[in-house]
């Protein structure tokens, strides 16, 4: 956007808008600030949920499974983050699945070191 459409974009968004966009949740504002429109915003927030909850199925939750169904799992993972993504406009549900991978992420380090030292007990 150049500087006079997005001069234009500022002086024609009304208190209502501004105040819609400071409810948004963290990732979407700044897809929203960033991306040339909302529906880029919202694929771009779809991915990052989707991408954050394959994350954290697969640190988490995933056994070895056939094929088949792995792909059941994965295909009802991409309808439920479609469901997460609409809920994440407001809510901050991106931000929910980083901290969850985080934690996932440390307790996987731990657990991979006390499993070198010998020291875990099943």
């Amino acid at each position: 956007m150049n500087f006079i459409g997005s001069l234009f974009f500022v002086l024609a968004m009304t208190k209502a808008d501004q105040a819609a966009i400071d409810r948004f949740s963290t990732f979407y504002k700044f897809y929203y600030l960033q991306a040339p429109n909302a529906k880029t915003a919202n694929w771009l927030l779809f991915l990052t949920i989707a991408a954050l909850c394959i994350l954290v199925y697969k640190l988490g939750f995933a056994k070895k499974l056939p094929l088949l169904k792995s792909a059941i799992i994965y295909f009802f993972l991409f309808i439920g983050c479609t469901i997460l993504t609409f809920l994440g406009i407001f809510l901050p549900i991106a931000e929910g699945l980083v901290v969850a991978a985080l934690i996932l992420i440390i307790y996987k380090i731990r657990l991979n070191r006390e499993k070198k030292a010998g020291t875990f007990n099943n």
